[in-house]
């Protein structure tokens, strides 16, 4: 299942509109907390539909049952652009369990690149509800490649995978590579570009949050 977010009017619409804007794009600490605002849109849109169970809460004046969390899900994110997202989804799932990926794109000198990961930092997955954010889906290899490593660690009830722009070619081959899964976007754009570049996108967003890198 995929869910987009601007086929609705939301507020989300206004962060994602931000953050493909050049002339706001300058603007790191606004670019970042955007993101980090699309990730609680994006967490509370998730809540919805996590599992939940009646608690008798007590106030001062007497006790009212009231639908809460069954369980926190695990948290995840690929370093270090997810970083801003997963700051939204920690801001509504305060007590979940987190786990952090390095995954990253190694360009060889013909232009092409291979996918690197180096390092994982995970709890037991096992019968847990996982969400993963990386703000890029563009073709779609990092994601696989991150997913079937964590699931080396355990085997999820469910896993929703989030960004905030899409391919359509990556979500096909995402989807064609992994099962079992949710995938949560701002906006789906159509065109890849022959180094595997989102268009229009919205740019590297690693780089404008946290500037630009020495590329391997």
């Amino acid at each position: 299942m995929i869910h987009e977010l601007v086929q609705q009017n939301s507020l989300a619409s206004q962060f994602i509109a931000e953050l493909r804007d050049a002339a706001v794009q300058t603007d790191r600490l606004r670019f970042r907390k955007n993101m980090e605002r699309l990730g609680s849109v994006m967490a509370y849109e998730i809540s919805k539909i996590l599992p939940y169970e009646i608690k008798s809460i007590t106030t001062p004046l007497g006790i009212k049952e009231m639908n809460v969390l069954a369980e926190q899900p695990v948290i995840a994110t690929i370093l270090r652009a997810g970083l801003a997202m997963h700051q939204g989804f920690l801001d509504f799932f305060d007590q979940a369990d987190n786990a952090f990926i390095s995954a990253y794109r190694k360009h060889e000198k013909d232009g092409s690149f291979v996918i690197a990961l180096e390092y994982v930092s995970c709890p037991d997955l096992n019968d847990r509800i996982l969400i993963v954010n990386d703000p890029m889906l563009a073709t779609g290899a990092s994601m696989v490649v991150t997913m079937k490593e964590l699931f080396k660690l355990g085997h999820p009830r469910h896993t929703h995978i989030v960004c905030a722009i899409a391919s359509s070619e990556g979500i096909e081959y995402v989807r064609s590579n992994l099962q079992n899964i949710t995938i949560w976007t701002g906006a789906v754009d159509e065109e890849l570009t022959a180094k595997g570049y989102i268009v229009p996108g919205l740019g590297d967003a690693g780089d404008l949050a946290f500037g630009e890198k020495i590329q391997e």
